[in-house]
């Protein structure tokens, strides 16, 4: 009789225990606008996602969806990890325009170095420090940016002037009022949409950076690319990782440890040096398809400063309009830039 309850007990006791093992089996949906072969998702998603899942012993998986599969547009990405339509996602913070006002002092004109990976380390210092309120309905797990942005465009940018009345395609409010402030048109549209606008004659060219352009095969719709002189970039745009909350609150301890483990500034700087590295390949391939690379000088690359320099007093003057010190942020921004570059 003895012998009987301890058996009952004993498959008890295993039910349960292969239950509870089970129940912590964990399925993550990854949703994100690129197609899976662009940089960023093959050289930096999805090997985030082997190393959890290789971490957590195969409890936690993530199923990747590419190219907006699980429907929606890529600004309301943010919102789709907020509300639990996906448990995370990958998506640029300038999508929605005026959302994340402190985290957008890294676009303005001129602001950034050339190496993504420091900049993405000063954006992640930068954001603890001063605007962890922007992203308090989802639970980060990195920022970072992409390397310095370039004109892409069917009739050669050699200066200013040849700039002047070119429809382009800016990837955010502040990009655009640069580009309105040098003389282009722009055109506000998501990177997705860049392929299909230059190749109908919507865009006369697109500011993205060199990494992005073999996915949307920018290289072969256009022929010229214009960078400048100096150690400032053009521009740079901001991206977030960011998980679902109580995705990530029903994780059980020990899962929570893993997520928590490839998170933060490492994973950020992870992020961005594959656009580091994806810039050496996309101008690569410009350079073997016969293209014309310009290259401003210090003299002309200076106009551009001064002209776009208004952007930055516009930025100060809306965060002023708002409540917020944008005057110290942008020097706090900069000192963090500053920092990291010395490293």
């Amino acid at each position: 009789m003895a012998s009987w309850k301890f058996n009952i007990a004993a498959l008890a006791l295993a039910a349960s225990s292969s239950m509870g093992a089970f129940a912590q089996e964990v399925t993550l949906r990854f949703h994100q606008f690129l197609p899976p072969q662009g940089t960023v998702p093959s050289r930096a998603i999805l090997p985030w996602a082997e190393k959890v899942e290789k971490e957590s012993n195969g409890r936690i998986k993530v199923q990747m969806f590419s190219s907006m599969q699980l429907g929606g547009t890529p600004p309301q990405l943010f919102d789709q990890a907020r509300d639990g339509v996906v448990d995370i996602v990958w998506t640029l913070q300038g999508y929605t325009p005026g959302r994340f006002p402190k985290t957008e002092v890294f676009e303005l004109p001129f602001m950034a170095g050339l190496s993504a990976e420091k900049t993405s380390r000063a954006l992640w210092d930068y954001v603890q420090k001063n605007a962890m309120d922007e992203y308090r309905d989802v639970h980060v797990l990195a920022f970072h940016t992409h390397g310095p942005g370039l004109f892409h465009t069917k009739q050669p940018v050699t200066g200013l002037e040849s700039l002047r009345g070119m429809k382009i395609r800016g990837g955010t409010r502040i990009v655009n009022n640069m580009l309105t402030k040098l003389g282009a048109t722009p055109v506000g549209m998501p990177v997705p949409a860049v392929t299909e606008a230059l190749s109908k004659g919507v865009l006369d060219g697109t500011t993205i950076p060199w990494e992005v352009a073999p996915a949307l095969k920018v290289q072969e719709l256009v022929k010229n690319h214009t960078s400048f002189a100096g150690d400032r970039a053009l521009y740079v745009t901001t991206f977030v990782v960011a998980m679902n909350k109580s995705a990530y609150n029903r994780l059980p301890a020990d899962l929570k440890k893993v997520i928590d483990n490839n998170s933060g500034p490492e994973m950020g700087a992870m992020f961005a040096r594959t656009q580091d590295e994806g810039d050496v390949r996309g101008r690569q391939l410009a350079q073997q398809a016969g293209n014309n690379i310009v290259a401003l000088d210090e003299t002309e690359t200076r106009r551009w400063r001064e002209t776009a320099a208004s952007v930055e007093a516009d930025w100060i003057a809306e965060m002023q309009r708002r409540g917020i010190d944008g005057a110290k942020l942008l020097a706090d921004a900069k000192a963090l830039i500053a920092e990291h570059e010395k490293k």
